[in-house]
């Protein structure tokens, strides 16, 4: 998917809205902020099921904020198997240093952030 046609996008955060710092973790996250770019309007994605999954916290977490219409991520890392499940989606994963997510937003706009090409992390990282 091109950046331009991207409308929303799910942030692994720390807290419930944009003023949250991002979270480095995905799978293990305690949720997520997804943002409509186009309205600004946000809404909380919980991922309390995951936070203490002995295994496969990474694929579910992915599985979810498919579900919940992401078309993009933005986190701090992304292991093997989130990975492969957001890009066999085409959603592309985009890095980012622990900010707000509003700050966040504004350097996604001025095309600032790194794409992720792998993995950069082993699974089970926290």
């Amino acid at each position: 998917m091109h950046k331009t046609n991207i409308q929303k996008i799910a942030f692994s955060a720390q807290g419930k809205d944009v003023k949250s710092l991002l979270d480095p973790r995905f799978g293990r996250c305690s949720g997520f902020v997804l943002v409509d770019l186009t309205t600004m309007e946000s809404q909380w994605i919980p991922n309390e099921q995951n936070l203490r999954a002995a295994q496969g916290a990474g694929i579910q977490t992915a599985q979810n904020i498919i579900a919940a219409g992401a078309q993009a991520l933005i986190s701090g890392h992304c292991g093997l198997k989130a990975f492969q499940v957001l890009e066999a989606a085409n959603i592309p994963i985009f890095l980012s240093e622990t900010l707000p997510i509003q700050q966040i937003v504004s350097l996604f706009k001025a095309d600032k952030l790194t794409r992720l090409s792998s993995p950069d992390v082993e699974g089970h990282w926290a």
